[in-house]
């Protein structure tokens, strides 16, 4: 059957994260160049629907001016596509610091947030962007620092949380904390659980779910005390598990990543390893996407869902421009779509 939601998005950040210009890192690719791959991309005439995208440099000044940005709405538009979520430059070196930092560094995690809700607005009124999220995460790379204290630093982060909410309802906005190994506090399907229980604010706070990182969460790879799966396991128990952690985690789920993960971890740059992307037909890969995307968009109407989006995070620059890439991971979109979309 064919459904025209959810949308179809191209995240644009993997042209950005763990690229620079220090020794033995990739440059970084620019926005345009992302969105003409991105647009390039068809299977049977059917296209991508549009981008989510990170507020930060050099695709984006945070304080760029209302003009300059709704220069860059007209460029998105130009090229047939929509805004959906936006990444907030919560991360130190950027506009944000540690949400479990001191109360300097955590204030720089609200003016980040306060930041994204800003640009928001300008894409909002310009038209280019009609649905979405505002993604977070604690800003606080590893667990070693949480692990101390780690009821003390999950009540600091839940409060600054809080706060975030509170600015971003202010704006008409939601946000959505991406479950990744590599933040603190939100390393595990369990620590995150206890972490969106503690802020308590489902309408204005939930979850970003990702098929490659929560794959990670299933082996418990920065917490083994929370391993649903071991290796070796057998196909019924990896589904069993599966469900076990989606019926935990998506009545809190508001933006969704479609991806695939063959196991391993990697970091580039900057970046702390987290759960590898890979291409969408990697042969290591451990994921059914399509059958595995289900779990997560199971009644998504509910929840505001009106897009998913593909992350492809890391991916090497030679992988970033080889026009198959993204014809092969549309492919699987498409396959998503119609198999737990809607009209």
């Amino acid at each position: 059957m064919s459904f025209t939601a959810p949308k179809l998005h191209n995240a644009m950040w993997p042209g950005l994260v763990g690229k620079g210009m220090d020794p033995g890192q990739e440059p970084p690719i620019s926005l345009e160049r992302m969105l003409d791959l991105t647009a390039a991309a068809q299977v049977d005439g059917q296209k991508f629907d549009g981008i989510d995208y990170f507020l930060f440099l050099p695709h984006t000044d945070p304080a760029a001016s209302d003009a300059e940005l709704r220069r860059i709405a007209d460029l998105i538009q130009s090229k047939g596509f929509s805004v959906g979520s936006l990444v907030a430059p919560v991360w130190p070196g950027t506009v944000g610091d540690s949400a479990m930092g001191d109360a300097a560094a955590r204030e720089k995690f609200l003016d980040a947030v306060r930041t994204a809700c800003r640009i928001a607005k300008v894409f909002n009124q310009h038209g280019v962007r009609k649905y979405g999220v505002i993604r977070i995460d604690s800003a606080e790379f590893g667990v070693e620092k949480w692990r101390a204290d780690a009821k003390a630093n999950t009540t600091k982060i839940a409060q600054t949380f809080r706060q975030a909410a509170l600015i971003a309802a202010d704006h008409g906005e939601r946000l959505a904390a991406e479950g990744e190994i590599c933040w603190a506090g939100m390393h595990s399907w369990r620590d995150m659980l206890n972490l969106l229980e503690e802020v308590g604010m489902p309408e204005t706070l939930g979850f970003q779910a990702d098929l490659a990182h929560t794959y990670l969460y299933l082996m418990g790879y920065n917490a083994p005390e929370c391993a649903l799966l071991h290796e070796g396991y057998t196909t019924d128990e990896f589904y069993a598990a599966y469900e076990q952690m989606t019926d935990k985690l998506r009545p809190w789920t508001i933006d969704f990543h479609v991806a695939q993960n063959d196991g391993q971890v990697h970091g580039a740059g900057s970046h702390d390893k987290t759960g590898k992307h890979c291409p969408a037909d990697d042969p290591h890969g451990k994921l059914d996407i399509v059958r595995c995307a289900g779990y997560w968009l199971k009644d998504a109407t509910q929840r505001g869902i009106q897009h998913i989006c593909w992350d492809g995070c890391m991916f090497p620059n030679a992988t970033l421009e080889t026009p198959s890439t993204w014809n092969t991971i549309l492919d699987v979109m498409l396959k998503v779509r119609a198999a737990h979309g809607w009209s």
